[in-house]
């Protein structure tokens, strides 16, 4: 699909400059073309009738299938390939993931993995306005939206500001609800960074997908209204099911 018609757009496409095309890349322009034609949650055929359909080896397919599946066109349901839904986009906001699942008419979820007090490294500590041996939580839960896993998300937080987050905190709901209604933490600001990674194999079986799909690593430290820290968090999110977005503004 070009995005950017008009001159260079062969290039653009991903067609070089010398005109020859990668097989497995013809391929997927015409699965590409296969999965409008099906629509979301269609089944694709089998890779045997497809290699057949294209003639093509199946290694030649697996190619193409493997970059629609990066590219989060298609998804694995069983031993089946699907078309997959467009992608989640989640703004780079002060908002929870709860708030921006919802706004697309998806429902969020959250399954607990684990909660549990350790002391703070130096590190750690430093981030958080402590001093290192202080104790504090770490929050581990598995993203969902409808019901399907998309990411991991590992928070920290200084027991001695949450102290009942283990009594009085559904693991499913949004922690900022929590916060900001139940302790009355209001947030000010956020340092954010983003970077690709590929998932440990720990990480990429409690989300669900293969240890190669490329993963979206947001690191975010998170201010009350005063500027103090509030939250370390470690999000976690699947390449092929999400986007990022923010607003960006005219320079001073």
């Amino acid at each position: 699909m070009n995005d950017y018609p008009g001159p260079g757009a062969p290039i653009r496409s991903g067609i070089p400059d010398h005109g020859r095309v990668p097989k497995y890349y013809a391929v997927k322009g015409e699965l590409d073309a296969l999965l409008d034609e099906l629509g979301e949650g269609g089944v694709l055929p089998t890779e045997r009738d497809l290699a057949t359909r294209f003639a093509v080896s199946r290694d030649t397919l697996r190619q193409a299938l493997r970059e629609l599946l990066i590219q989060g066109r298609v998804r694995r349901r069983g031993r089946s390939t699907v078309v997959a839904g467009p992608k989640l986009e989640q703004p780079l906001s002060l908002a929870s993931y709860t708030e921006g699942v919802r706004r697309q008419g998806r429902v969020p979820g959250r399954n607990l993995i684990g909660l549990e007090t350790f002391a703070a490294d130096a590190a750690l500590a430093g981030q958080l306005g402590l001093k290192p041996g202080d104790p504090v939580w770490h929050l581990e839960r598995v993203l969902l939206a409808d019901g399907e896993r998309v990411g991991l998300e590992s928070t920290y937080l200084a027991v001695a500001r949450v102290p009942a987050l283990d009594r009085e905190f559904d693991p499913g709901a949004s922690l900022y609800a929590y916060l900001g209604e139940k302790l009355g933490i209001g947030f000010g600001g956020a340092d954010e960074r983003i970077e690709t990674v590929l998932a440990t194999p720990r990480e990429a079986l409690l989300i669900g997908t293969p240890p190669a799909l490329p993963m979206l690593l947001l690191h975010r430290l998170t201010r009350d209204e005063d500027g103090r820290p509030v939250e370390r968090v470690r999000s976690l999110y699947r390449g092929d099911r999400f986007s990022f977005t923010t607003q960006l503004g005219t320079p001073a």
